[in-house]
């Protein structure tokens, strides 16, 4: 397949409120795409952002979404605004040649205004997976021209990944986890199948204890009982703060086993679920937090 960029000289108006993102690109990415000026290149999701630093072409970059907090040097740039949350006029206020956005950037209607805007637009698709950062790291440096980069920097990340993936191999014993996304109002949020929290689980060598959904669902008392958690897994620096008192004083939380040991373990946001060039020292961290000196080296 061959990307078609489709030109229009008006801006579309932004249509509604925030929605669920759903591509209908009019720029589509097949891992082929190229800007033809890289010169003003708009990134869109912290691990793209990440990515963009590893391979040394920050200098291409003119604005960054809210979720580019790392590098701390990626904050000097302009803000176009949560990735999720989206404005057209925001993202086109600065003049890029070239938007490099995350898949699940939305909302979708704003999205589908900058797709079919004179600006070329590389969506990178987001997999929860050793693979899907590799994926991510080529496709990035296809775009921005640097395929050589891009090769050696996936080279250095899948040496990585494996090293971090296989400090856990010879633990019989796999730790449950909760992801608790969010826990306001007493209600818990939890991490199901095909989510970045469920992939952040796997390889760090543990088992995610939600079963039967994906996505991030409410669970009820009686489900987050019976998942029968040996750790809680939260983040922070990321949306409303979770409390381990807070936690604590959940009734269902405290009556598994990862409530009555108080056991809860706190990463950045960023950090642990970005699966961008730092997520294999996040690997690293989870495991050693949840089973100490029977990792590896």
């Amino acid at each position: 397949m061959r990307v078609v960029f489709r030109c229009r000289a008006a801006l579309a108006p932004m249509l509604g409120a925030l929605l669920a993102f759903a591509a209908l690109p009019a720029w589509a990415n097949d891992g082929e795409a190229v800007f033809s000026d890289t010169s003003r290149i708009a990134s869109i999701g912290g691990s793209i952002t990440e990515i963009v630093y590893a391979l040394g072409e920050e200098g291409h970059l003119v604005a960054r979404d809210a979720t580019s907090y790392y590098p701390k040097e990626a904050l000097k740039l302009p803000d176009v605004g949560y990735m999720r949350a989206l404005s057209p006029e925001g993202v086109l206020s600065v003049n890029p040649t070239g938007i490099l956005a995350l898949h699940g950037s939305g909302p979708k209607e704003a999205v589908d205004v900058l797709k079919k805007s004179s600006v070329p637009f590389v969506e990178v698709p987001e997999h929860y997976s050793h693979e899907g950062i590799i994926e991510k790291i080529r496709i990035v440096g296809k775009a921005l021209g640097v395929d050589a980069k891009a090769g050696k920097l996936a080279a250095e990340m899948d040496a990585k990944l494996t090293a971090a993936e296989t400090q856990t191999a010879s633990i019989k014993e796999r730790k449950r986890i909760l992801f608790v996304l969010s826990a306001q109002g007493g209600k818990i949020l939890a991490a199901g199948r095909d989510t970045a929290g469920d992939g952040i689980i796997k390889l760090a060598g543990a088992v995610n204890a939600v079963e039967g959904f994906s996505g991030y669902k409410q669970m009820s008392d009686e489900a987050i009982v019976t998942a029968r958690p040996d750790v809680i897994l939260t983040m922070k620096n990321a949306g409303p703060p979770i409390s381990e008192d807070e936690l604590s004083a959940n009734p269902s939380i405290a009556s598994t086993p990862a409530g009555a040991a108080r056991k809860v373990i706190s990463m950045d946001g960023g950090y642990l679920l970005g699966f961008g060039p730092r997520t294999a020292e996040a690997i690293h961290d989870l495991a050693v937090a949840l089973y100490g000196n029977q990792v590896t080296d």
